[in-house]
C-alpha cells in the first residue's frame, strides 16, 4: 500500500499537470504527455533541490510553475534556427523548458555557479535530454565551440551587455533573444551601433499579472 507521502506526490504531479495543460492551452501550445511529464519532473526535480541549493528565490511549485515554465514557454513561438545558447541559465530557465518543448532543436546551458551545473548534469541525465548540454564557464571565456543561432538570456544582463559579451558566439544572422519585464528606454538606446530591435513584444503570461517582455535583437 502506498505511503502518505508518495500518495501526496502523486497527487500534486496531477494537480500540476493540469495547471501545465490549461496554461499552455492560453499560450495555444500543446504537448505530449511525456514532454509533459519530463516539465513538471523538472519543476519536481528544481523544488526539491532548491532547498539545499536555494537555486530560485520562488519556493512554491505553483508559482514556479506561472513564473518558470509557462514564462519560458512563452517564446517559443518567436526562436528561429537550430542551436541556442542560454547565458546565465541559473536553474536552466529559460533553456531547460524550450528543450523539452523543442526537441528537435539544440540547447547549450551556460552558467559559472557549480552547484547549478551539477543540477542540470541531473536534470539532463534524469530526463534524458540528449538535445542539451551544460557548460560551466564564464561567457567571456567560452571559445571553440560551433557558434549559436540564438542567444537566449532571462534577466541574466542589461542588453547591451548581452550583446557585446556574446557576439562572439553568434552565427552571421543569427539573433539575441532577451526575456525581460519591464522596459527601459535608456536600456535600449544603450545597445551597441552595429545592433537593433527587430521585435519587442509583449507576453501575456497566464496567472501572472506583471510585465513580461521579449526583445530580439539583429545585427544591422
Amino acid at each position: 500500500m502506498p505511503d502518505q507521502e508518495t500518495v501526496s506526490n502523486t497527487q500534486l504531479t496531477k494537480h500540476l499537470s493540469a495547471q501545465l495543460i490549461d496554461g499552455l492551452s492560453v499560450l495555444d501550445q500543446a504537448y505530449s504527455e511525456h514532454q509533459i511529464e519530463q516539465l513538471i519532473t523538472y519543476l519536481l526535480l528544481l523544488h526539491r533541490w532548491s532547498r539545499a541549493y536555494n537555486l530560485t528565490a520562488i519556493k512554491d511549485p505553483e508559482a514556479m510553475l506561472i513564473r518558470h515554465l509557462l514564462d519560458s514557454l512563452a517564446v517559443t513561438s518567436y526562436l528561429q534556427g537550430n542551436r541556442f545558447l542560454d547565458v546565465g541559465t541559473g536553474a536552466g530557465l529559460p533553456g531547460v523548458p524550450l528543450a523539452i518543448a523543442n526537441r528537435d532543436r539544440n540547447f547549450d546551458l551556460l552558467d559559472s555557479n557549480g552547484k547549478k551545473i551539477r543540477f542540470l548534469f541531473q536534470v539532463r541525465t534524469q530526463l534524458g535530454l540528449i538535445n542539451v548540454q551544460e557548460r560551466q564557464q564564464r561567457v567571456e571565456n567560452l571559445a571553440n565551440v560551433e557558434k549559436y543561432d540564438g542567444i537566449l538570456s532571462r534577466a541574466f544582463a542589461s542588453l547591451a551587455d548581452m550583446v557585446t559579451g556574446t557576439q562572439h558566439l553568434l552565427t552571421p544572422g543569427g539573433r539575441f533573444y532577451a526575456l525581460k519585464g519591464k522596459i527601459s528606454d535608456t536600456e535600449l538606446k544603450a545597445l551597441p551601433r552595429d545592433y537593433g530591435i527587430e521585435l519587442l513584444t509583449e507576453l501575456t503570461i497566464p496567472g501572472l499579472n506583471e510585465q513580461r517582455h521579449l526583445i530580439i535583437i539583429e545585427q544591422r
